[in-house]
Parts: C-alpha cells; structure tokens; sequence
C-alpha cells in the first residue's frame, strides 16, 4: 500500500486514530513493567509473563514491590510480610492480561478451569460482563477480593500439599529420586 498519497480529511477521525493506536502501544509496555521489574514468581519460579492472566503485583507501603505468578503466592508473600502494608495490590485480568486494582475487579471462584498453584481457581475480571461470561462457560462463584483473598489462605494447605506432590513426581521421573 502506498501510503505517500493517504491524507486525512478528517481531522478528529485521525486524532482519535492515532490517540487509539498510541494507547494501544503504550498500554502494552506499561502492562509489562511490573513483569520486567519481576519477571518470575519468587515463591514458585513460574514465569510471570506466561501467567499475566493470573500475576499479581503489590506495593507496600515501604516503597517495596512484590510480583508473583497467582493470588497463591500473593497470599504467602503478603503472610510472610505482615509488618509492611500493602497499598496497591494489582492482578491480571483474565480475559485481556492486563493489571486491573485486585479491589475493584470482579472476581470468580472455582470453576472447571484449573487455577494457578491451587485446584480451586481464583480469576479476576475487569468488569461483570467477562466474568459473567466465564461463568456461563466454565462455571464459577461471582465474589470480590476480600473472599478471593480469604479463599486461597483456606486452601493453602491442601494447594501446597498438591504443589509438593506434583514436585516429587517430577523429580522422581526426572531420576532425582524423593
């Protein structure tokens, strides 16, 4: 396509144009900053650019930032931390993988989908609609942050023993024995 002849005519029709595409452009390094600052999960290892749908990223009001691969990991770094505050806690939308405010996004618990560290899964959404329509496919509770939160300190025990038994399978098959 020659674009040497392409004008626009419209004015505002190509501001919009070229605002969308710089939005667009600019959006997605920003949603990469918190994953090159913190590029796997310092719990499990887990690349957290292959989980952006579940990572989550939090800042103490030390100045600190945590990033992890899952709400799992979230909740044991953010255990292990009891003396700094979080101020800001992002999670991955589901849907688009972008960070959205973990207090503000729509939360769905469970569901046939596998979660990330844990059997019962804990996706967040942007907005009632995505979640609304994972649920009608996979299945799912409707909940907020707060009983996402109090939902994966429930299941950490039975998560990290599955985690450790997955690991010792992996290890036996790979000849490291136990």
């Amino acid at each position: 396509m020659d674009f040497s002849k392409w004008r626009c005519t419209h004015g505002s029709m190509c501001l919009v144009l070229t605002l969308i595409l710089m939005a667009v452009v600019c959006g997605n390094s920003w949603a990469q900053e918190d994953i090159d600052h913190h590029q796997s999960c310092s719990y499990c290892g887990m690349d957290r650019a292959k989980f952006a749908h579940s990572r989550v990223y939090i800042e103490y009001d030390d100045g600190s930032t945590a990033g992890t691969c899952s709400l799992h990991c979230a909740a044991l770094d953010m255990a292990l931390h009891i003396d700094k505050g979080p101020v800001s806690i992002e999670v991955g939308d589901y849907q688009n993988k972008t960070l959205i405010d973990a207090e503000t996004a729509v939360w769905v618990i469970g569901g046939s989908k596998m979660g990330v560290m844990t059997k019962r899964a804990k996706w967040a959404f942007g907005n009632q609609a995505a979640a609304d329509a994972f649920m009608q496919q996979d299945g799912g509770q409707l909940s907020n942050f707060e009983e996402a939160l109090k939902a994966a300190y429930a299941d950490m025990y039975q998560d990290t023993k599955m985690i450790r038994e997955k690991r010792k399978k992996m290890r036996k098959k790979m000849g490291h024995g136990s």
